[in-house]
């Protein structure tokens, strides 16, 4: 009995063996008929799918992946191999044509299939879902249509689908920069806040519009509406904040004269952080300006002192080197040194120099810094007309002390840098900031007698700016020409 379970055990092992060898067989002989059936068709999906036919060609790309799905299945089940055979060859020529199909549409619907990636871009699908919608459905009906071969009518749903693609985009975009803006107005007219700041309120629903206006005008070029759209939040807050001030005078909660002295405390406070004395028996202004004269000059100190702490270090730095190198040779050292001596008599001189062009204008006209040996004068008093670079007869006084401050540096290489703000397009900024720093060029050349071959004009656009684009006080610094003076390092 024992031998008997032996035996049976032995043969289960056995069949189990021989259907396990039969199924590798059969897979393997699937395997190679896939191989051989299949691939031209899988060549012809690769290439549909490269030429995005599922999206430009869906009719015929979704009867090929029909046909490849049926010819697997055939395959799978074991069915007649010319049933399989068949099937495959069918999914190839429909891939075929869809790739063909998706390459005629790339072409013909390029125009809103830009459209649509912009929009996509701009994250209408969530921002302008409706919109979007509709723009979807008439591009899916132009690339029917045109997988038909009805070009008339294919061409009539791109020029709608492009049109609805853009005004998602818009919407989308102002969605991004004004629907914080929009929430805030909203807020001020549910508390009534034009009633007791109609001023305030009325100049920050006039800076949400002149945003609007910008992006419907120019879409790409963000800066100046993100710009407005911030003032006009703040415009929209302050509105908020007054409306609550005027309430409470109105409802007598608050006396005009204790208003008046509740907003003096913090100029007080201020000008006594300064050490200046607090007067405003005639009101604000006097005081408020001798604050900013004290900020400005606390300014300029401290770019003066970390200039020459700059220098003071690198020159040290240099000189602790050279040094070193002479102590280690023995030969010619007397000639180096000498020239260290020299070297270190023309910063001294070029130093002095500036020192003097520093004194030659006001701050209102330059402001005149150094950057190691290099001198820059910034000529915040040489303005422009808007989007012009012709220099106005005003600027002709100033241009004189700047002639008188380049002739204390004889033989120096001058380069003339245009700057602009971050409003208005990238392209446009750089070119107004090129035909401005070559007006000037033109202008030492012509009234100054500067050899052309120490000038250089180069325009830099926005992408150097000094101050910050978000304040019109800072756009008007970044809207700037510097000249830079690099003088001739000698002694004498």
């Amino acid at each position: 009995m024992f031998r008997n379970a032996r035996i049976r055990h032995r043969l289960a092992r056995l069949i189990l063996t021989v259907m396990l060898l039969i199924g590798a067989v059969g897979v393997q002989a699937q395997d190679e008929l896939r191989s051989t059936f299949f691939k031209e068709a899988d060549a012809a999906k690769a290439a549909a799918d490269a030429a995005n036919a599922e999206l430009l060609a869906p009719r015929s790309y979704g009867r090929g992946t029909k046909e490849y799905g049926d010819a697997e299945e055939g395959l799978r089940r074991g069915r007649n191999i010319e049933y399989v055979r068949s099937n495959a060859a069918e999914a190839a020529n429909h891939f075929k044509t869809a790739a063909e199909a998706a390459r005629l549409a790339s072409t013909a619907l390029a125009q809103v299939m830009k459209s649509r990636q912009d929009a996509a871009n701009a994250k209408a699908p969530e921002l302008s879902p409706e919109i979007w919608a509709e723009a979807q459905r008439k591009f899916g009906d132009a690339i029917r249509l045109l997988e038909r071969g009805d070009l008339k009518n294919a061409k009539r749903r791109d020029i709608e689908a492009t049109s609805l693609y853009r005004d998602a985009e818009l919407v989308a975009i102002k969605a991004q920069y004004l629907s914080e803006t929009r929430r805030l107005l909203a807020d001020a007219d549910r508390a009534r806040v034009g009633r007791y700041a109609p001023i305030t309120l009325g100049k920050a629903k006039q800076l949400l519009a002149d945003a609007e206006r910008e992006l419907s005008e120019n879409r790409y070029d963000t800066d100046l509406p993100r710009s407005l759209a911030r003032r006009a939040n703040y415009e929209a807050k302050h509105a908020i904040y007054l409306s609550e001030v005027v309430r409470q005078v109105r409802d007598k909660k608050l006396t005009a004269e204790e208003l008046v002295l509740n907003w003096e405390q913090p100029m007080s406070a201020i000008a006594g952080a300064a050490d200046v004395v607090p007067d405003m028996e005639d009101g604000p202004e006097r005081l408020s300006a001798e604050l900013v004269g004290y900020v400005d000059t606390l300014r300029n100190e401290n770019q003066r002192l970390m200039q020459e702490n700059a220098e003071d270090d690198i020159r040290l730095a240099d000189l602790e080197e050279e040094l070193r190198a002479l102590d280690e040779r023995l030969g010619g050292a007397t000639a180096e040194r000498a020239a260290l001596v020299h070297r270190l008599e023309a910063q001294n001189r070029v130093k002095e120099q500036f020192s003097q062009i520093e004194k030659m204008f006001s701050g209102d006209e330059a402001r005149v810094f150094r950057q190691g040996d290099t001198v820059i004068m910034r000529l915040v008093g040489l303005t422009f007309d808007s989007g012009a670079s012709q220099i106005r007869p005003g600027n002709f006084d100033l241009l004189a002390k700047v002639e008188k401050a380049i002739d204390v540096f004889p033989r120096s290489e001058l380069t003339i840098e245009g700057h602009t703000d971050s409003h208005g397009g990238d392209d446009l900024n750089q070119k107004l900031s090129q035909e401005r720093a070559e007006s000037v060029q033109q202008y030492m050349i012509n009234a100054m007698r500067i050899p052309t071959y120490r000038l250089i004009a180069t325009g830099y656009g926005e992408t150097r700016p000094v101050a910050s684009n978000e304040t019109a006080s800072g756009r008007e610094k970044n809207r700037r020409i510097d000249i830079v003076i690099k003088p001739v390092m000698d002694a004498s």
